[in-house]
């Protein structure tokens, strides 16, 4: 039994300064993970190398300066700790020219060769994000000293930092970033970062603490055992993370709001449960702690199941506001992911605690990120494609028994064991059986039959079949496409641009979907057709929709599997023809396929004359973003048209850079190609175009140019569109009537 914890103060400023540099160094941690992302593109891989390489950094900084600090004790560890703070705003700042610099390397290297490419990646990600995640670890066994000089306790300090890593990312992700844009957001971190360094230096230390070694604590366990738990630890809580996140993630929809809450429900136990540790530790032993982590994980799992069937049969658009919904969300998540976020969290401030000397806490911390790594990498890449998310949970819950019968009292550990074997019988026999008799998805009372499914290290995708017959594809729980007479507008996604252009001989489809738009423009068109699709699942399921005619296995197509935008950078094919249907704007990360940056890389891509086609929803626009997606892509294709599919009310964007002497829908010479399988006829064709150049500006000009900075419509996309339910559509309608009558009435007005 440890002998009881000497009192514990907790000093205002320690307090605010741990507190506000955790909230500081999360806040980083999402803006480096949204620039990799525009730098190098979407994908599995990215992201794990570029936790990897945050994870890396922090456990070297941790064991070195743990190290240091155990052989040369600083009189000032408050003031060093500041220090640290002012490097990782610093080396934030440059990290913005930093990944536009990494973008160019990454274009160049892939031009040689596509795997030195994969190993710049790898080597640019882990220089950029070393310095700040060094100084980020190096905090980790600082706290000792710091907990030494202000008769605190090292669980505290790290819990505080927690909690302040949690408000960060909500703040961040509600306040900052949808009102001040990335580069703002990144000079208002770093300020904070500042202002703890200015904070640090004023509130200093008394003399002679940092060096008087903290009593009262006695190891509950030998140090090689309390190695091993943390090691468990951390690769549990990220592993599940990363398998109780996707299923989360198609509950609640793949919004940025949505993220930021479920992650938030994560860091908020384990803040909680780091400042409980003082008081925990005289009462419930670490065992006790994890063999109920194992337990409640197992438990949750069926419950993280059925979340879409819970939360949606709560608040639903226009039953209720959105901000009501995230509340339920949150709730939903906080309720079902924290207990064994709680418990598993008590292990490291625990352990933190108990080991006075800085080079062992830093080791112990080092320990707990290496195991996170290995855990998010596992999970990803080999227990999600190989068993499912759910029996993924499983594993993970039943891995963490062993660490807690390591540390576990003798009576004890009889009880743990056959509380998690219980615990397990009961999650098997209350699974969903996601993938085989369920999936998550928008319409589960209308689901017949599943037809496939496939988790994956990015996402997971199913083809569903409705009562109605028609297929779906769905991605993570959102229909990203369908084989139904609505979805017609998918070809002419395809077709559009080709008609518009005389002699397309190159072209390219980003986002594949069921296949409709590349069959569309394969069919209008004798020349190649290159289609690039993110997700290889979704290539896989195209034989399931007939209505794609085999597309890929003409010889004439080439599937590659990349991030479009990554593709579009790094290739220097020149083509005629691209059309884009990337995934629904409001959903977290496709920003960056509706961007004014993005155009821009497209308009380097386009042959002389090119035609480029954007789709709008109009389903899913709010008026306003549906005016900011049209002002960005007109901003770099002037000579644009908003062309409006009958049955569906969906738009297309069609335009082609500056030059041409007619504006573009005077001239469709491919209608003089005859093509079967259009079901338009040319005047159709024709008539649907709805709002010409004049007309498209007076539109867009309501609206704000989406770009990769303000990051226009991963933020309040979705609020609108809840709260306004069917009314998008009409709204979108009306705006484009009033700017067609508009420019009639300014032709009206010019004509001599």
């Amino acid at each position: 039994m440890n002998a009881p914890a000497p009192n514990v103060r907790h000093p205002v400023p320690v307090v605010l300064l741990v507190s506000v540099g955790g909230a500081a160094a999360l806040s980083w941690e999402a803006l480096w993970q949204l620039k990799a992302s525009l730098a190098l593109g979407v994908s599995a891989l990215g992201t794990a190398l570029t936790l990897a390489a945050t994870m890396a950094g922090m456990t070297v900084g941790a064991l070195a300066v743990g190290r240091v600090l155990a052989r040369r004790p600083v009189a000032n560890p408050t003031r060093l700790y500041g220090l640290l703070e002012l490097a990782i705003g610093a080396s934030g700042l440059l990290m913005l020219s930093g990944f536009a610099l990494l973008e160019r390397i990454d274009a160049q290297l892939y031009g040689v060769s596509p795997t030195l490419a994969s190993v710049g990646h790898a080597l640019g990600i882990m220089i950029l994000l070393g310095p700040p995640t060094f100084a980020m670890g190096a905090t980790i066994p600082l706290f000792e000293l710091m907990a030494r000089s202000h008769r605190t306790s090292v669980a505290v300090l790290y819990g505080l930092n927690t909690a302040g890593a949690s408000a960060g990312l909500l703040v961040s992700a509600f306040f900052l970033l949808p009102r001040f844009g990335v580069s703002q957001t990144c000079m208002l971190v770093a300020a904070t970062n500042v202002g703890v360094f200015l904070a640090a230096q004023l509130a200093g230390d008394a003399p002679g603490r940092a060096a008087q070694p903290r009593l009262g604590l006695v190891p509950s366990a030998p140090f090689a055992r309390a190695a091993s738990v943390v090691f468990a630890t951390g690769f549990a809580t990220f592993g599940l993370e990363v398998a109780w996140f996707r299923s989360l993630r198609a509950a609640f929809q793949s919004t940025t709001e949505s993220f930021a809450i479920t992650l938030a429900s994560v860091l908020i136990p384990l803040a909680i449960s780091a400042r409980m540790v003082p008081w925990m530790r005289s009462r419930i032993g670490a065992g006790t702690l994890l063999g109920l982590a194992a337990a409640a994980i197992l438990l949750a799992t069926p419950v993280i199941e059925r979340m879409d069937l819970i939360v949606w049969g709560v608040v639903k658009p226009g039953d209720a506001r959105y901000a009501m919904a995230l509340v339920v969300w949150f709730a939903a998540s906080l309720i079902t992911v924290g207990p064994a976020m709680f418990l598993l969290g008590s292990a490291l401030p625990r352990y933190l605690d108990e080991f006075s000397d800085p080079s062992q806490t830093g080791r112990l911390y080092a320990l707990n990120t290496f195991g996170a790594v290995c855990g998010a990498i596992l999970s990803a890449w080999v227990l999600l494609p190989s068993v499912g998310f759910a029996r993924s949970s499983w594993i993970l819950g039943l891995g963490i028994l062993p660490a807690a019968l390591l540390v576990a009292r003798p009576a004890t550990r009889i009880v743990l064991s056959g509380v998690t074997l219980a615990s397990f019988v009961l999650a098997t026999m209350a699974t969903s059986s996601i993938g085989r008799d369920r999936v998550q998805s928008p319409f589960p009372d209308q689901t017949v039959r599943i037809i496939d499914y496939d988790e994956g290290p990015d996402s997971t995708v199913s083809v569903i079949q409705l009562r109605s017959g028609h297929r779906v594809i769905v991605i993570d729980g959102f229909m990203a496409a369908a084989q139904h007479p609505n979805s017609d507008y998918m070809e002419w996604m395809g077709r559009l641009p080709a008609i518009l252009h005389r002699n397309p001989q190159r072209s390219l489809v980003v986002a594949f979907g069921t296949g409709r738009t590349a069959h569309g423009l394969r069919d209008e068109t004798l020349g190649e057709v290159d289609v690039v699709e993110i997700s290889p699942a979704v290539l896989r399921m195209a034989p399931h929709f007939r209505s794609n005619h085999g597309v890929l296995h003409d010889p004439r197509v080439r599937a590659i599997t990349m991030d479009g935008r990554a593709w579009v950078r790094r290739t220097d094919t020149m083509y005629d023809v691209i059309t884009l249907e990337p995934m629904p704007p409001h959903l977290a990360g496709t920003n960056a396929l509706y961007s004014k940056n993005f155009y821009e890389l497209l308009a380097a891509r386009l042959r002389p004359g090119g035609i480029v086609a954007q789709w709008v929803p109009t389903h899913l626009l709010p008026p306003f973003w549906a005016a900011s997606s049209a002002a960005a892509f007109r901003a770099v294709f002037p000579d644009s048209a908003l062309w409006l599919h009958a049955e569906s009310s969906t738009g297309i964007l069609l335009g082609r850079l500056a030059g041409s002497p007619r504006p573009i829908g005077s001239e469709w010479p491919g209608l003089e190609r005859e093509r079967p399988g259009r079901g338009l006829s040319a005047d159709e064709i024709r008539a649907a175009l709805t709002l010409g150049p004049a007309e498209l500006e007076r539109w867009a000009s309501q609206g704000k140019p989406v770009t990769d900075d303000n990051q226009l419509l991963a933020y309040g996309v979705r609020r609108q569109l809840w709260d306004q339910g069917g009314q998008v559509i009409a709204d979108n309608l009306r705006a484009f009537r009033e700017a067609a009558v508009s420019g009639r009435d300014d032709a009206r007005r010019h004509d001599p």
